[in-house]
This record gives C-alpha cells, sequence and structure tokens, in this order.
C-alpha cells in the first residue's frame, strides 16, 4: 500500500512530483498516498528545512537555487547571465534614469553597456558602481546604507530613504524567485524591503531571470507579478517557465 511507504520514500516522491508538476498541493497528494494531511506537511517541512523546496499555503514550490551568496552565485550559469546582461544593456536608451539592483547578472548588464552611452544609474551595489568607473558619459548615484555582505549591496534605512526621492525610468531588479502567482521573492527579509522600494520608484521594471528562477519561489515576497514589465531569461529555458508570464501580459525576452 502507498500509506505504507518509508518516509524517506515519500519524500523521494514528492520531490519527483515537484519536478514534474512544478507544484506540491499536500490535500491532492495525502489523498493520493491515504496518509493524513499533517504527515504530509511534515514531509514539506522538513524538506524545506533542507533547502529543497519553498513551502506555501496549501503546498510547495519548487526552492530556487540563486540564494548562495555572491561569490558562488557567479559560478551559477555565468553564460546565461552574460547573455541576459547583454540583452539588458540594449534596452536602456539614451538619457534614461535606471535603478540597478545588485547581483551577478546586474554586473554582467552593466559591463555591456555601450562605452558612449549618456544616462543616470541609480544603484546599491557598490560592484555595479565600480563597473561603471570607465563610462565617462554615466552619472553614477551610489545610493548608501549598510553593507550586506552576503549579496555585496547596502541595506537599512538610508537604503530605503535613498531610492524614495527618486522616479526612474526604468529598474532592473533581481529576484531569486519570480512565480506567477506568488511573484517575486528573495531569500532575505531586508532585501524584499529595498527591491520594494526601486520597484515603486521606477515607470517601468525589468527582471533579468536565468532559467532555474523562473516558477520557483524563495522566503520572503517583494511585489506582485502585476508590478513586472519584461522578463528577459536565457534561450534555453523551457516554454512551460515562461509560458504562464506571458498569459499574464508580460513581456517575456528569450536571448
Amino acid at each position: 500500500m502507498l500509506s505504507a511507504m518509508l518516509t524517506s520514500q515519500r519524500k523521494n516522491l514528492i520531490l519527483e512530483r515537484l519536478k514534474r508538476d512544478g507544484q506540491i498541493i499536500a490535500k491532492t497528494l495525502s489523498t493520493e498516498l491515504e496518509l493524513s494531511e499533517d504527515t504530509i506537511r511534515r514531509d514539506l517541512r522538513e524538506l524545506a528545512a533542507d533547502g529543497l523546496l519553498q513551502r506555501v499555503h496549501g503546498g510547495a514550490l519548487p526552492a530556487s537555487n540563486a540564494i548562495a551568496d555572491f561569490a558562488t552565485r557567479q559560478t551559477i550559469a555565468p553564460s546565461a547571465k552574460s547573455a541576459i546582461g547583454q540583452a539588458a544593456a540594449r534596452t536602456i536608451e539614451r538619457g534614461s534614469i535606471v535603478i540597478v539592483d545588485g547581483g551577478t547578472t546586474a554586473v554582467q548588464m552593466v559591463r555591456a553597456l555601450p562605452q558612449q552611452l549618456e544616462a543616470t544609474i541609480f544603484t546599491h551595489s557598490p560592484s555595479v558602481a565600480v563597473e561603471l568607473f570607465h563610462h565617462p558619459n554615466i552619472e553614477v548615484i551610489l545610493i548608501g546604507g549598510r553593507l550586506f555582505k552576503h549579496s555585496v549591496v547596502a541595506l537599512g534605512a538610508v537604503t530605503l530613504e535613498g531610492y524614495a526621492q527618486i522616479r526612474a525610468d526604468l529598474c532592473f531588479v533581481g529576484v531569486t524567485g519570480l512565480h506567477p502567482e506568488i511573484g517575486l521573492t528573495t531569500g532575505n527579509l531586508e532585501e524584499a524591503h529595498i527591491k520594494r522600494a526601486m520597484i515603486a520608484s521606477a515607470a517601468e521594471v525589468t527582471v533579468m531571470a536565468s532559467s532555474e528562477k523562473l516558477l520557483a519561489a524563495s522566503s520572503y515576497v517583494i511585489a506582485p507579478i502585476g508590478e513586472v514589465s519584461t522578463i528577459i531569461t536565457e534561450r534555453a529555458a523551457p516554454l512551460a517557465s515562461t509560458e504562464p508570464f506571458e498569459q499574464l501580459g508580460i513581456s517575456v525576452l528569450r536571448v
């Protein structure tokens, strides 16, 4: 009987279903396995504690693997991030006021900006600011705060106040998870507040997301998916990962 499965067998089954279906509904799975919902929820809690999934109301979603520190993330999908960054750079128009988040893909984007581009870029990322040092026609406004070494970005009240004073044309925001129902998520509560302030200060929002972030979720919600104008992702991303966003009217650029 299915109900006689070992805990390890159940957990493996949960992970297989999550990979196949993109979500777990606890009530449905408990009925199928002839087990109580409490048993399934316990399995989900333990798998979430191991970082293997993200619990949500009623079940679970794939966990993002993009919550590692800045140095580790530099080794994840480097070619995809380079292509995404280059495509994002081409969307910045002359004279624009732009907010650029921290992160490895953001660094790739500013590296790809044309040398003679005229623009104003606000960022709370020292890494992004340094990359723009050799762009003579880009005014760089570095927003301060407490340095969060995990992501190499500024955080705190000073950072929030800095973004509150801006009305930008475009914001490039980084996420660790992007889901049509859950929205934009990240793995740190303070970062979620800063990213939310960035989004509120821009007319349009672009998310640069390699495929492992699509249909995944992290612990802290930044904003609903309706705040996003454009998603730039890699050409190899499965169509099943991008179609839910396109159905919501979001422009998806595959590069």
